[in-house]
C-alpha cells in the first residue's frame, strides 16, 4: 500500500506548462547564452541552457524527458558556440539524466536544495566537458578550477532567481 500511495504522490507532483513555454524558455536560453558572453566578455559565468535543462528535469522527475531537453539544448548550444560539436549536448544529457532521477527521489521544492543541486550538476557538466576535451579528443583545453567553481556559483544564483519565474508559468490543477 505503501508503494502506491508513493507513486501517487510523486506523480500528483510532477509540473506542467503549457506548449510555448516548453518551446520559448529554452529559445530564450539559447539566444541569451549566445549574446550576452559578447557583452558580458570574461565575466559571463552563467550558462542558461544547463540551467533550463536542470529546472524542467527536476519539475516534471522524467529521465527520458530531462535527458533529450539535455540533448537537444546541448546540441544547438554547440551550434551556436565555436566548440566542437556534441560535447555539451553529452554533458547536459548527463546532468538532464541525473537532475530528473534525483527529482523522482528527493522533494525539490526547496530552494536550497535547487541551489545545491544546481551547483553540483553545474560542476559535473564542466567536469564532463573537460573529460571529452582533454581526454577523448586529446585537445589541449586551458582550464582553472575557480573559473569552474565560479561558473557553478553562477549557474546557482541564476537558478534561485529564475527557477521562481518559470514556478509562475506551471499549468495549475485546481
Amino acid at each position: 500500500m505503501a508503494v502506491i500511495g508513493s507513486s501517487l504522490r510523486r506523480d500528483l507532483e510532477i509540473r506542467r506548462y503549457p506548449i510555448l513555454v516548453y518551446v520559448l524558455v529554452p529559445l530564450a536560453s539559447l539566444v541569451l547564452q549566445a549574446w550576452l558572453p559578447r557583452e558580458l566578455g570574461r565575466f559571463a559565468w552563467f550558462d542558461l541552457p544547463l540551467v533550463v535543462t536542470v529546472y524542467f528535469a527536476l519539475g516534471r522527475r522524467s529521465p527520458i524527458q530531462g535527458t533529450v531537453m539535455g540533448a537537444v539544448l546541448g546540441l544547438f548550444e554547440d551550434a551556436l558556440s565555436h566548440r566542437a560539436i556534441g560535447v555539451n549536448g553529452i554533458a547536459k544529457t548527463a546532468v538532464g539524466f541525473m537532475a530528473a532521477s534525483v527529482g523522482i527521489r528527493i522533494d525539490v521544492e526547496n530552494h536550497a536544495i535547487r541551489l545545491l543541486l544546481t551547483f553540483l550538476l553545474s560542476l559535473l557538466s564542466s567536469a564532463i566537458c573537460i573529460f571529452i576535451y582533454r581526454v577523448l579528443l586529446g585537445l589541449e583545453y586551458k582550464w582553472q578550477w575557480f573559473t569552474e567553481l565560479f561558473i557553478a556559483i553562477g549557474n546557482a544564483v541564476v537558478a534561485v532567481m529564475l527557477f521562481p519565474l518559470l514556478d509562475r508559468l506551471q499549468i495549475k490543477d485546481y
